[in-house]
């Protein structure tokens, strides 16, 4: 049975306003959906720093808790200099794709909205935020940029292109020119590797969220409106799974872009 037969409807590609011909038509229902998440993110941090003690408890208690977890967990991958220059980057991220991941499966999202009376179009009040390729490649590209940033500080201009094209190891002789002609040729492909992994990160992000609410709005439209959740429901345990894999997924690969880059021994530091 179609979607639209059973009440239902198909998640658009793109995100739409929920305000059309209004003075507010640049705000997206995907927009609407990012600055909730900030907004609780941000209520979570004053509530459990409003009345700090040396013995936390309630609130103050769950926070430590999932800083120091978030913190051991990429101090392993990072080690102990990189994760104090770049924690406040993979922590803020891990929480904000969490956040949004999840209040995307709050009943509603996507289905409370009004449907145009001419072409039968259904426009949501509110979208899944990393259901919009948007939102997935801003965080990419900005990771980017402090990716090139702590790349830089770190090892120097001349040692971040020489990790690209310079041979590693020791060579004499012709074997040595036969190294630097091919690793200069490989530092090509790195290079295309590097301009790709923002792509890639957020399609990746993009593409799990955006088949997850199509997967459920498939299956809602499966059956009467009036039982459209009893189809869904079980997918509802897998999805939020999905939603803390794909968090994590997202921070421990640019964790690991950082790393490869940045970390070339900790006895300096």
């Amino acid at each position: 049975m179609p979607a639209a037969a059973a009440g239902g409807h198909q998640l658009p590609l793109y995100p739409e306003s929920p305000f059309e011909g209004t003075m507010f038509s640049w705000i997206s229902n995907s927009m609407i959906m990012v600055w909730l998440a900030a907004v609780i993110i941000i209520l979570f941090c004053r509530a459990a720093t409003k009345k700090l003690s040396l013995v936390p408890t309630g609130v103050q208690n769950f926070a430590e808790w999932l800083v120091e977890s978030l913190y051991n967990f990429f101090e392993n991958i990072l080690g102990t200099h990189l994760v104090k220059r770049t924690f406040w980057f993979f922590g803020a991220t891990f929480l904000l794709i969490l956040t949004v991941n999840y209040l995307g499966l709050i009943p509603g999202v996507g289905t409370i909205g009004n449907t145009d009376p001419v072409s039968g179009h259904f426009k949501g009040l509110l979208r899944g935020g990393n259901a919009d390729l948007n939102m997935t490649a801003a965080m990419s590209l900005t990771f980017f940029g402090l990716w090139l940033y702590w790349s830089f500080t770190e090892i120097g201009v001349k040692n971040f292109f020489a990790h690209i094209f310079a041979p590693k190891g020791e060579f004499s002789g012709f074997m040595k020119v036969g190294m630097i002609v091919m690793f200069f040729v490989v530092g090509f492909l790195e290079v295309l590797s590097i301009l790709i992994r923002p792509i890639a990160l957020s399609f990746r992000l993009f593409g799990n969220i955006y088949g997850g609410e199509q997967t459920l709005e498939g299956l809602m439209g499966l059956v009467p409106k009036w039982l459209a959740f009893l189809p869904a429901f079980p997918f509802y345990f897998m999805e939020l799974l999905v939603g803390l894999v794909q968090a994590l997924v997202f921070t421990l690969l640019c964790a690991v872009f950082v790393k490869l880059m940045c970390d070339h021994g900790e006895e300096e530091h």
